[in-house]
């Protein structure tokens, strides 16, 4: 029986769609471009015979000849594949059309089935979604060429008055939501720039011949729904894109039960009809409905938690259609509410792909660029939640473009020019700044683009010499990934027969010796493509392993283990280290910016995140007292004592979200402790003998009115911080709201469970047949009949078990870390049980830093 495989089930969907985008234009967005990125899937779109691959958002209109030289008929079909609703691409599809003048026929797949369009909330599309829309964009499409006909017939000045035309054509769906459109230029000045390049008089007069022999015809649209758009890091697991509409749905409301809009709320108690149910729940099961058709699975539903109870009711309803038919291969779906176990996503465990994921960059979200005017439009509008993209951005240049590996310019030359030659049409004083670009790296180290014409990106599928790095890597702690990396870069170096200064001594490497072997690898452009899996996978490591990053997460392990290790003593040990966190934090800041550091090892946000890690421990470990922490009052009062001094002495506090309204005042506080600073330092050096005290007595008013702002702020800034404690107690008593008590239980309390996160616990007790606390099995219709109806003439169905399932699926509503992933390998490696096949999705894939902006920062209720 063939193994579950997310990769091949996704490349295999590509593969069913061939004949629709042979010979055409592929417009893809954000987050479809993510998906296919990280799943190698832009080779299989050419080797199908796409003309070429363009960005749905950030369209240009050089598009237009993308296939110039293509035996089929230039933009005669284009391909549109989005993860959002149909409403929220209207704007960008018409764009492309109207861009594309000879365009006949338009096929749109979309992640979003018909009936999850017409469930959304404030959809604008009815129960028959798909042709609603088809029949919408054709009309859109023929009144936007009646427009463009009459306007080319107006003089000059006429035009340049007139509204953009696309706009009006999306006003028939969504009119307030322009979320994106500012940073296009409109269809008919792009069009007019590309038709002043030289020498494009015939490729603009082949294009209004053909508009002419295409006029008669009208546009063929068609809407199908295109599920298998996911985020795989190997074969058996996977997160959905950042930027399309599951992951952007609000998984609860506003609520006293709720902590964040990226989180499933507190509350167990959730009706799975009622109308209140999160866009993102019902989105959510859907999804895993066409996955399990696209993989040929029949599911057997369980849950934990209130959330995923819900998913887990609507997801057995629809998959009840499906429950009588030809036989198909069972698997277990257990289902995982995010808040059971906020610790584990919050800490700094030892995960190599953790660390790698934490420390590089990100691509920018294409949302980023809204103006501020947009927003009072956007009040009517659904609300969206922010994601940070899954492309990472591997800074290859700054290991190849160093002094000592000059040869290797010779690639980020040729990615200039041919930039450069490409975009020559803007004006020709580019053409001459860019004509000679090898005296420009003589002169300087690198181009401030350099990073981003050799930032490197993950890819899952094993298409790289046939390893797959980044699924071993999933698996591995930092010490292990690391001599497995220099392991991989001595087998390519032996496989390339490089010979030269590669030094490398046994045992772990260190960087200098990364360095040196990926420079060896890349020192001719072809090696450099054909070894680029591994030289990314390594630069991504060599990148963690900086001391800025590397230092900092050691710090951050290490306050950890201590909060732990307080934890298990007393409470008043345990605020105490967290007030000590919050101090340093301070006092490193202060003593960093004396010495001309910008930064410490603990920022003052990286000590409201351990704080966060502190209130979930003592939660666990200590009764809650009188205040309604875990803490005593006193013990509180000294923390948040610390928070607010901790408040008024850092000038980047006033940008966390509970302390929006006070970050000019706060502002005004530092500076103007700044200056009276100054000015006794400056007293001191002048002889302060005066017996005229009478200048003192003017400046009793201006005295008053300081120390009555100065009261004011600090009673403001308390009432927030009091706030803030006030979340900090939900946390706190999150053990004894929903989570199961797995680890008070006496097979399960010793030392080799302690320090694992609650996926791992859940999953060992799993496989060795021990129940789970608070567990929900969902049975189908069918199992519903035999047990209320025939169950009493005997014929009744044995409830089953998780275990009894050779393929369980584990998704975590709300995301999943990368060290959840490592340990749970190491509870089915443990397990003995090498029958069963495990794979692992969530929403997102969380880092620290994803959870403080999901507790404290802009995408929190906070």
């Amino acid at each position: 029986m063939a193994l579950v495989n997310v990769i091949h089930c996704c490349l295999d969907s590509i593969r069913q769609i061939s004949e629709d985008i042979k010979g055409a234009i592929i417009y893809l967005d954000a987050g479809c471009t993510e998906s296919f990125q990280l799943l190698g899937a832009f080779p299989l779109l050419l080797e199908l015979g796409v003309q070429a691959i363009c960005s749905l958002e950030n369209m240009s209109p050089l598009d237009v000849v993308a296939g110039w030289n293509s035996q089929f008929d230039p933009e005669s079909k284009i391909v549109v594949i989005t993860t959002r609703l149909l409403s929220d691409a209207h704007r960008y599809i018409l764009r492309c059309l109207s861009t594309h003048q000879s365009v006949w026929q338009c096929t749109i797949y979309t992640s979003i089935s018909e009936v999850a369009h017409s469930t959304y909330p404030d959809s604008p599309l009815g129960p028959d979604a798909f042709h609603e829309y088809e029949t919408l964009l054709v009309q859109d499409y023929m009144e936007l060429n009646k427009r463009s006909e009459t306007k080319s017939q107006l003089p000059v000045d006429t035009e340049l008055k007139e509204s953009s035309i696309e706009e009006e054509g999306w006003a028939q769906l969504t009119p307030t939501e322009e979320e994106g459109w500012a940073q296009l230029p409109p269809t008919e000045e792009g069009i007019s720039n590309f038709g002043s390049i030289s020498n494009a008089e015939d490729l603009s007069g082949n294009a209004q011949t053909m508009h002419e022999e295409s006029e008669g015809q009208k546009l063929v649209v068609s809407v199908l729904h295109f599920p298998m758009i996911l985020c795989p890091f190997s074969p058996r697991v996977f997160v959905l894109p950042s930027e399309g509409t599951v992951t952007e749905s609000f998984l609860c409301t506003q609520h006293e039960n709720s902590l964040s809009p990226g989180l499933p709320p507190l509350s167990t108690k959730l009706d799975s009809y009622s109308e209140d149910i999160p866009p993102g729940a019902s989105l959510t099961a859907q999804l895993l409905y066409h996955l399990a058709i696209k993989m040929d699975l029949k599911l057997e539903i369980f849950s934990l938690g209130g959330l995923s109870k819900t998913i887990g009711k609507l997801l057995t309803d629809m998959s009840s259609l499906y429950d009588v038919g030809r036989r198909k291969r069972t698997a277990g779906l257990l289902l995982m509410d995010r808040t059971l176990d906020l610790l584990t996503p919050c800490s700094h465990g030892d995960s190599l792909a953790g660390r790698i994921y934490s420390s590089l960059p990100r691509r920018q979200h294409n949302s980023s660029s809204q103006s501020k005017g947009s927003q009072s439009q956007l009040k009517d509008a659904p609300q969206k939640l922010r994601r940070d993209p899954l492309d990472v951005k591997i800074p290859l240049a700054d290991i190849l473009n160093e002094e000592d590996s000059s040869n290797n310019f010779g690639l980020s030359n040729s990615i200039e020019a041919f930039l450069q030659g490409w975009n020559s049409y803007k004006s020709d004083s580019q053409i001459t700044e860019y004509s000679d670009l090898s005296k420009k790296h003589q002169g300087e180290k690198s181009f401030s683009s350099d990073s981003e014409l050799l930032s490197g990106s993950f890819v899952s599928t094993d298409n790289f010499n046939g390893t797959p790095y980044l699924e071993a890597l999933l698996d591995r702690k930092t010490k292990d990934g690391t001599m497995l990396i220099k392991k991989w870069l001595l087998e390519t170096l032996r496989k390339e027969n490089v010979s030269g200064n590669v030094k490398v001594r046994p045992g772990l490497p260190s960087k200098a010796e990364l360095r040196n072997m990926i420079k060896a690898l890349a020192k001719s452009q072809s090696s450099l493509i054909r070894n680029k899996g591994i030289i990314q996978i390594a630069a991504a490591t060599l990148h963690a392993m900086e001391e800025s990053h590397s230092a900092k997460w050691d710090a951050f392990a290490s306050a950890e283990k201590i909060l732990t290790v307080n934890a298990g003593d007393t409470s008043q040990s345990l605020a105490a280290q967290m007030s000590d966190l919050i101090n340093k934090s301070c006092l490193l800041r202060s003593q960093g910016n004396k010495a001309g550091s910008s930064q410490g090892l603990i920022s003052f946000q990286d000590a409201l995140l351990l704080t966060i890690s502190g209130y979930i421990l003592a939660g666990e470990n200590f009764p809650t007292s009188g205040s309604g922490g875990p803490f005593s009052w006193q013990e509180e009062h000294f923390l948040k004592e610390a928070i607010v001094d901790a408040i008024l002495e850092n000038p980047e506090a006033g940008k966390l979200k509970f302390l929006h309204g006070l970050a000019k005042e706060l502002e005004a506080n530092i500076e103007k402790n700044k200056t009276k600073q100054t000015n006794e330092e400056s007293s001191e050096q002048i002889d302060d003998f005066d017996d005229d005290q009478w200048g003192a007595w003017g400046d009793e008013d201006n005295n008053k009115n300081e120390v009555y702002s100065d009261m004011q702020l600090k009673l403001d800034l308390r009432d927030r911080v009091d706030n803030l404690f006030k979340f900090l107690h939900k946390l706190s008593g999150l053990k004894t709201t929903i989570s199961p008590t797995l680890g008070s239980e006496s097979n399960y309390s010793g030392d080799l469970y302690s320090s694992k996160g609650l996926l791992h616990k859940i999953l060992t007790r799993v496989l060795n047949k021990y129940d789970i606390p608070g567990m929900e099995y969902h049975s189908s219709t069918v199992g519903r009949l035999f047990k209320s109806g025939f169950g009493r003439f005997g014929l009744g169905q044995a409830k089953p078990t998780l275990a009894d399932q050779s393929v369980i699926l584990v998704f975590v509503v709300g995301g999943i870390s990368a060290l959840e992933v490592r340990e749970a390998q190491e509870a089915l490696s443990d397990s003995g049980r090498p029958d069963i096949e495990l794979m692992l999705g969530g929403t997102t894939l969380l880092t620290p830093n994803d959870m403080f902006e999901l507790l404290l920062g802009e995408s929190s209720y906070t």
